[in-house]
């Protein structure tokens, strides 16, 4: 058989986690997904799929199989697609991950702008404050704040953000302005769990632990409650932009920050990236790297 035919074949049964469903995906027969599986374990001599009759699961060889099989696959229909003159139009389903309060605040103004430029665009946005694995979930794009640690991802870097403690006017004028780290402790400290640690805030040459008397799951939560002056607390700089540029917060303890953190746009695609990715990044990457928030 065909050696392109069974790896879209063994991909539709990964990722569908089931033969049937895959039939279904490809319009095929069952009979024929289960003989193409079987053909492309043969040749390849290694078993790719564990099969039971509850599931059916890549081993740990059918995984890293799996994601070359992928970048094969998105690379001959990218040149497919070059070939026949149409990949310069951006059209069909994309996938997209961020943070939570990012994605509100700078992705969804692109995904909007995205889709109204290229009409014939579908977009999924996922946001949630955790690092989201672009392969095992099947995403295309995720926006990322911090080090990078999958080298396997192709990386764009597009701005910087920094930790910084911020307090209301109002707080600042009644309880004084902390002068060191230590000081944080006399304080009325506002932490929240989508932020950081709810223990100890690290600074660039130390650590506060800190015993928090308000903890809120969000950081909208926890900067409303500090512009309302009830006491401190410690965010991403992108977060509170425009409070700060309103003069609503101010920041505290500037010197002792840490180093700032890396903002960037991830994919899976190489230089074959298809049509849709391309102009979604390039979009992403301009408006990012535009933003003040960010520099």
């Amino acid at each position: 058989m065909d050696r392109l035919h069974l790896m879209t074949v063994y991909v539709a049964v990964a990722e569908e986690q089931g033969f049937a469903a895959a039939a279904r995906r490809l319009g095929i027969s069952a009979p024929a997904v289960t003989r193409a599986v079987a053909a492309l374990e043969e040749s390849l001599g290694v078993k790719l799929l564990n099969r039971t009759t509850r599931y059916v699961r890549a081993t740990e060889a059918g995984l890293r199989y799996l994601e070359d099989a992928r970048r094969i696959i998105v690379q001959v229909q990218a040149a497919d697609a070059a070939a026949a003159g149409i990949n310069s139009t951006p059209k069909g389903h994309l996938a997209v991950t961020a943070p939570v309060m990012f994605g509100r605040l700078f992705v969804m103004p692109g995904i909007v702008d995205y889709l109204q430029r290229f009409p014939d665009t579908q977009v999924d946005a996922l946001f949630l404050d955790r690092v989201v694995n672009l392969l095992e979930e099947g995403l295309d794009v995720g926006i990322r704040i911090g080090e990078l640690a999958d080298s396997s991802m192709r990386a764009l870097p597009v701005g910087k953000v920094r930790h910084i403690v911020c307090a209301s006017p109002s707080y600042l004028k009644q309880y004084g302005i902390p002068q060191s780290p230590q000081d944080l402790t006399a304080h009325t400290i506002i932490s929240s769990s989508a932020a950081q640690s709810q223990t100890d805030w690290r600074f660039n040459n130390t650590s506060v632990h800190i015993e928090p008397r308000l903890t809120v799951t969000s950081n909208d939560a926890a900067i409303a409650a500090v512009k309302a002056g009830l006491g401190v607390t410690r965010l991403l700089s992108y977060q509170v932009a425009e409070d700060l540029a309103a003069g609503e917060l101010k920041i505290l303890l500037e010197s002792y920050e840490p180093n700032p953190i890396p903002v960037s746009i991830v994919h899976r695609q190489g230089r074959f990236a298809s049509a849709k990715v391309r102009a979604f990044i390039d979009l992403m990457a301009q408006r990012l790297r535009a933003d003040k928030a960010l520099n």
